[in-house]
């Protein structure tokens, strides 16, 4: 794919419908029984920290992230990550991750958790949360369970229950 031809922006209030259009699509029903979703019942995602990817007007991918604290500490759940399958293996999923952790960053946030690979995530510095130091709201497979630290020691003595941060519920 030629990298003119892919945009990634932030999302906006107009992209709902079609960014749920895709989840239906590629997670199917089964996505509201995850603990992830347990999250997202009580607070909506980050528009300015939440982004599409495009080719041409389709849209062929979405990351999300949204407002959780481990314990006390504020951090931010990184999901869903999707990508029409026929972009995938294009690059389409790692630029929306590159983008969504580079603003993140920016905003002076310190912690992204989410429940993926660590094969996939582990190139962008994510790694398994140990055993016993943040517990998901429902059933996780906790080898599944990774954090990437945005500065330096930023997971350094946090642990603790993953729940919506209060201060952003709707």
């Amino acid at each position: 794919m030629n990298d003119l031809s892919l945009t990634i922006s932030p999302e906006t209030a107009k992209d709902a419908q079609a960014i749920e259009r895709l989840h239906e699509r590629t997670f199917g029903p089964g996505r509201f029984v995850l603990s992830a979703y347990r999250l997202r019942e009580h607070v909506d995602h980050l528009l300015d920290l939440s982004f599409t990817a495009r080719i041409g007007t389709l849209l062929v991918g979405s990351v999300r992230q949204l407002p959780v604290c481990i314990g006390d500490t504020p951090a931010l759940l990184l999901g869903p990550l999707t990508v029409e399958p026929p972009f995938r293996q294009r690059g389409v999923g790692r630029a929306l991750l590159d983008r969504a952790l580079a603003e993140a960053r920016a905003k002076g946030h310190r912690l992204v958790l989410l429940v993926g690979d660590d094969a996939y995530y582990g190139r962008v510095g994510f790694k398994v949360v140990p055993k016993g130091r943040a517990i998901m709201p429902g059933p996780v497979d906790y080898d599944r369970l990774l954090v990437a630290e945005l500065t330096d020691a930023a997971f350094d003595g946090v642990s603790g229950a993953i729940r919506p941060d209060w201060s952003k519920v709707r």
